[in-house]
């Protein structure tokens, strides 16, 4: 078998499923009655001194299934924005764990004195059955008693939420304990929906009836299917469609504990085992609109630095330096793009963070690799783990000591084991760990100039279960067997109900307890913090210390690649979805997660290319960076293990990388004008079809294919031993990406079989869109200087058309990603055709830093329309006329489609026009007219 660096013993637990359930104390037969006491009665309500409202609950049957029930609940309501509503349930008594307010910045409820004071006057006031109160878009409406609430969409009457149990429901009313909260809501029987993650979803991107979705951060590998993986999104998105009009809202659970997420169809109930009940509801009605109103919240995606989109690539086993310049040499020879070279831990000594072997990577020879490569525009990427060695001889962990930064278990350092054997781990809580994090991060960086940093294993993983200490009658890690193998001294945890909680969420798909291969959970943090409640906020703290440690090393926009990730980790870092295995299954898997992660405001996503282990076959190499050179983040990673997969290994995949990444180097630009709307508006890179198409039902399901941005439709092949793809294309006019000659015509949802050679990807540019690109290159800092060309696609066979496009340039190294810094420049084109008419223009905002770089647009192709010979042509830059047009050459080819699939009388035919030889500065506003039409 082939193993993983950091999830083996997820790849195992099918193998060794009765010793997980002994070693874990599996709950596999629950007990607990379906239905759960009699809820809550809302005794008093009133209105807050913010404008919202504030009540007081009072339980009406007191139970112990699962721990006794909090008596008394406060509420509070308040419509936030006119499209975000917040409802908050917590203990009127006695404050309770939340995510912390300085992690996800928001409002604090109205205080809990003043609300009891206020609900204890008005004990004895006569509520109303039911009341509402209302925004101009949401309405908050609840019933008294038992209470329970709904929200409502204003402006078309629908029902988004509606935690209502009737006697017939399978589920309770709202519980409410210590350790075991539970509240539910209906739903439409049509209603889609899309989120909760992070698992891998077998059905794909919608969510399935039955299936479990259990959030808590856990370090089990990608390929365990519907089972709770590397990060906590409670969140999901709904999308309705009623009399043939979508509609879209999200629902945000904030609660960082471990939860079960029943959906069976009609319903979905939440079972959490601590914090509070904090809900946030989006009110859409688009599913852009969903995603900007989610991550206005939560926070903006980070802005990327532009060699981020270039190609990654990493391995781990990348045992010397030498090893690693081969690599970077053998892109270069076989002509495949190659932006980063990364290291997993091969570079450190005895995988210790922040270190470099002095034989393998001696930092001499080291430094003179990074003069070479960061001379030519390539970057390095190194991985860190949270775990640090106990080692008296080990600075780091001796400085971080001395500061007292990590995790505490009855007033010592939590002990665990990780690659450098046992460990301790950083309490990112603690403003004094984090100040130490971005200390060690500037150490290592005059000791290594890396370019960016890798965390992983930040769920946290840990080799080893229970309380550890380290054995003094044997080595460990003995340096001879696997590294993966706990070899500390350990007993069990579980004396507490933290250890063991009375309600067994689906931890690593086995019920397994929560403190199961990571940190026990009655260990503590900072002020007291237990784990319980904060673990599934641990590799977003990390994230965020990391985040303020590299911007402050030169003042430069960071990258963060994060395993671990929750609610608001896309302002910082962005992700890739583990470890995967090289199978067609994964490969299809990862179209899911990838839109998934859109969703949940990580735009920057990738998977890793031809799949981490075990070796993948050619076929299967070649398909895969078919698809992942459309991925956001694009990087082939290989496990320590397995054979060698480099694009350039096999001449055939090396065709492939060549023909897949050299469009992606061509659409850089508009890759990275993707990720400007994104850091403004929150809309993923890449996006379901749905996002376009909202209202097409047969696109709900579909996780074959995906857009990237708006217009462009990625199709791969996903199955051995094919060589063409069944495509379902929304109605309307297709052009082939990589033969614009090609077109699909449609007026209605269909689907075509096209041919797809082993070394051909189908992606096709939709109508209405204008897309910039470049020449492409080798290294994204050339590509980046070569002209620009804009591609016009108009609707095939309309007499009228319109077509929109936009393009953002900036300085990529500065922290910020936007307009009005002197060093950006933002342009929206647009073109028109009617009156035999067809024009382009641009309008340009702040151009003075592209007109200092020099762009120019060089080509302009136009699809869809008639000839352009012999007919008046003109161009204007900044309003003024040119005259000199000796330099531009003008050709056509022709287009050839049919408006009705399968009429062989419908043959239409239309023409691609491209002027070349222009010399438009990028900067300055232009213009250009032909006298010409669209054929009909």
């Amino acid at each position: 078998m082939l193993f993983s660096r950091s999830s083996f013993f997820s790849f195992i637990l099918p193998l060794f499923l009765v010793t997980l359930l002994s070693i874990a104390r599996v709950d596999v037969v629950s007990t607990a009655p379906t239905k759960i006491g009699q809820g809550y009665s809302l005794i008093s309500v009133e209105e807050s001194p913010d404008g919202g409202i504030v009540g007081l609950l009072q339980v009406k049957q007191k139970n112990n299934v699962y721990g006794p029930d909090i008596p008394y609940l406060q509420l509070y309501v308040k419509h936030e924005t006119e499209n975000r509503l917040r409802v908050h349930i917590t203990d009127a008594q006695k404050e309770r764990w939340e995510v912390p307010y300085d992690l996800i910045p928001r409002e604090k409820p109205a205080a809990l004195k003043k609300a009891i004071a206020w609900s204890r006057k008005n004990q004895n006031s006569v509520l109303m059955a039911s009341s509402e109160y209302e925004s101009n878009e949401l309405i908050f409406a609840f019933t008294t008693d038992p209470f329970s609430f709904a929200v409502k969409r204003k402006s078309d009457g629908q029902t988004l939420f509606n935690s209502s149990s009737d006697e017939s429901d399978p589920y309770s009313p709202l519980v409410f304990k210590d350790q075991y909260l539970e509240i539910s809501t209906k739903l439409p029987q049509d209603a889609s929906l899309y989120g909760l993650g992070e698992n891998t979803q077998p059905h794909g991107i919608k969510l399935y009836p039955g299936d479990p979705y259990t959030l808590f951060t856990t370090d089990v590998a990608a390929i365990n299917l519907n089972t709770d993986l590397y990060g906590s999104h409670p969140v999901y998105m709904d999308l309705r469609n009623v009399n043939r009009e979508a509609f879209a809202h999200a629902v945000l659970l904030l609660n960082s504990n471990g939860m079960d997420v029943f959906y069976a169809g009609t319903s979905l109930t939440y079972k959490v085992i601590g914090g509070v009940l904090d809900f946030y509801f989006f009110s859409g009605p688009t599913p852009l609109d969903v995603v900007d109103q989610y991550t206005s919240f939560i926070g903006r995606p980070a802005p990327m630095p532009y060699w981020a989109f270039g190609f990654h690539q990493c391995r781990w086993g990348y045992h010397n330096l030498s090893v690693v310049e081969d690599v970077v040499e053998n892109y270069q020879k076989a002509k495949i793009p190659l932006d980063v070279i990364w290291n997993d831990d091969d570079h450190m000594d005895g995988h210790k963070d922040f270190t470099l072997n002095p034989v393998n990577y001696p930092r001499p020879k080291l430094l003179a690799f990074l003069e070479k490569i960061h001379a030519r525009g390539m970057k390095y990427v190194v991985i860190i783990d949270p775990g640090i060695g106990v080692n008296n001889s080990y600075g780091v962990y001796q400085r971080g000591l001395a500061k007292d930064v990590f995790i505490k278990y009855q007033g010592k350092p939590f002990l665990g084991q990780v690659w450098p054997g046992a460990v301790n781990f950083p309490d990112y809580l603690n403003p004094k760990t984090v100040d130490w994090w971005i200390d060690e991060i500037r150490r290592f960086h005059e000791l290594v100039p890396v370019d960016g940093l890798w965390i992983d294993m930040n769920e946290v993983s840990n080799f080893c279960n229970g309380l550890c200490t380290i054995p003094k009658d044997k080595q460990c890690p003995s340096g001879t067997g696997p590294g993966w193998i706990c070899c500390l001294d350990c007993k069990n945890l579980t004396l507490t109900n933290w250890d063991d909680p009375p309600y067994k969420i689906n931890a690593s798909g086995i019920k397994a307890l929560p403190g199961y291969k990571t940190i026990a959970m009655s260990a503590v943090h900072y002020k007291g913090i237990l784990e319980y409640n904060a673990h599934s906020l641990y590799g977003f703290t990390e994230t965020i210390a990391t985040h303020t440690g590299l911007q402050g090393l030169e003042g430069k926009r960071p990258f963060i690649l994060s395993r671990s990730t929750y609610v608001g980790s896309g302002h910082y870092a962005a992700h890739w979805t583990g470890d995967n295995k090289g199978t067609w299954e994964d490969l299809r898997y990862s179209i899911s997660t990838v839109l998934n992660f859109g969703l949940f405001g990580v735009p920057m996503v990738g998977s890793d290319i031809c799949g981490f282990y075990p070796a993948p076959t050619e076929e299967l190499c070649n398909r895969w960076i078919e698809v992942g050179a459309f991925y956001p983040f694009s990087r082939d990673h290989a496990n320590f293990y397995s054979p060698r997969q480099e694009l350039y290994q096999w001449d055939s995949v090396a065709k492939s990388a060549r023909n897949a990444l050299g469009m992606r180097y061509k659409l850089l630009p508009h890759l990275y004008t993707l990720s400007y709307e994104a850091h403004i508006n929150g809309a993923p890179i890449a996006r379901p079809l749905f996002f376009s198409f909202p209202t097409i039902t047969e696109l709900y399901g579909l996780s074959t294919q995906f857009l990237v941005g708006s217009s462009i439709m990625v199709s791969p092949v996903l199955e051995p031993n094919k060589t063409e793809v069944k495509i379902l294309f929304p109605p309307g006019t297709w052009y082939s990406l990589f033969d614009m000659t090609q077109v699909i015509v449609s007026e209605k949802p269909h689907n075509r079989t096209l041919d797809a050679p082993l070394n051909v990807i189908n992606a096709h540019l939709y109508q209405n869109a204008i897309i910039p690109m470049q020449q492409g290159g080798l290294i994204s800092k050339e590509a980046r200087m070569t002209p620009f060309s804009l591609v016009v696609a108009f609707q095939a066979g309309a007499t009228t058309g319109e077509a929109k496009g936009e393009l953002f340039l900036d300085d990529d190294e500065l922290p910020e990603m936007k307009l009005g810094n002197g060093y950006s420049t933002y342009i929206e084109f647009y073109a028109t055709t009617g009156n035999a008419t067809v024009k382009v223009w641009s309008d340009v905002q702040e151009g003075k830093f592209a007109l200092e770089k020099g762009w120019i647009i060089e080509k302009i192709t136009l699809l869809g329309v008639d000839t352009i010979q012999g007919k008046s042509f003109a161009i204007e830059v900044d309003g003024n006329p040119i005259s000199d047009l000796s330099k531009m050459e003008f050709s056509e080819t022709m287009q050839n489609y049919s408006m009705k699939l399968g009429e062989e009388g419908d043959k239409r035919t239309s023409v691609v026009v491209e002027v070349k030889g222009l010399e438009l500065p990028l900067g300055k506003k232009f213009t250009m007219s032909w006298q010409m039409g669209i054929i009909s």
